[in-house]
């Protein structure tokens, strides 16, 4: 089936239609920035303005940054607040003309991995974060997603980890990236304490630049970047799109 796959992020939307049974996309994929933080009803504009890009009329998924129970948001860090309660899935379909599944943006990222990328075949703990304007976090025991494992927001220094571990942050903080691997080693380290991973898989815009960071994280666990580098939001949002009863 193909599906297109919506990755929301809180810089941009970006999407691409998705061959679910390879992972591959089946066209380059469209971007539409938003630098400001927009309503969820102007989110629906913009999802069914990139299903318009394509000519889409099948299904879409579509990854958000916060947790998600059905197509109902329950937190929105990164984006409009008015997001909290609100039923995504109707606004976009009602937009698009579309049948639409939502899904947590990062366990999006990590059933791309698992299914096609640096996941595939692992059974034990692995442990996905997605590191872009937040950070995100998927969890998977043999395979199975544990949906809405929010890590990013754990307590540091009395702020929201993402505060000073996303790759926003390394930029907004100015710190080089020995600097930044440091600190998100630390914070991996505090993970590793609590979930014992044995496969630690880093996506987001920052994944394919690792080689830059990963030598001063120094983790217990094997650390691969993301095989979908970017492009992982938006292969596992047309997955769980596919799923859609």
């Amino acid at each position: 089936m193909n599906v297109l796959g919506i990755d929301i992020g809180g810089s941009a939307v970006k999407g691409a239609p998705v061959d679910t049974r390879t992972g591959k996309l089946l066209a380059e994929r469209f971007r539409i920035e938003t630098p400001d933080k927009v309503t969820p009803q102007r989110m629906g504009e913009i999802i069914a303005g990139i299903a318009g890009h394509f000519r889409w009329r099948g299904r879409i998924g579509a990854g958000f940054p916060g947790v998600v129970e059905g197509s109902t948001i329950r937190t929105s860090a990164n984006l409009h607040k008015k997001f909290v309660g609100c039923d995504l899935g109707a606004i976009i379909e009602k937009a698009a003309k579309r049948r639409v599944r939502i899904i947590n943006d990062a366990d999006a990222a990590g059933m791309a991995e698992m299914q096609f990328g640096a996941g595939r075949g692992q059974k034990g703990v692995v442990l996905m974060l997605t590191l872009g304007t937040g950070v995100g976090s998927a969890l998977f025991w043999r395979g199975v997603l544990q949906p809405n494992t929010e890590l990013g927001h754990l307590p540091i220094r009395g702020k929201s980890a993402e505060k000073f571990i996303a790759a926003s942050a390394r930029r907004t903080r100015d710190l080089s990236w020995e600097e930044w691997g440091a600190e998100l080693g630390d914070y991996v380290r505090i993970l590793e304490k609590i979930l014992w991973p044995e496969l630690i898989v880093i996506g987001g815009g920052v994944s394919d630049k690792h080689r830059k960071f990963f030598k001063y994280m120094k983790t217990r666990a094997r650390l691969v970047p993301a095989e979908f580098f970017n492009n992982a939001g938006i292969v596992g949002a047309a997955l769980a799109g596919a799923d859609n009863a």
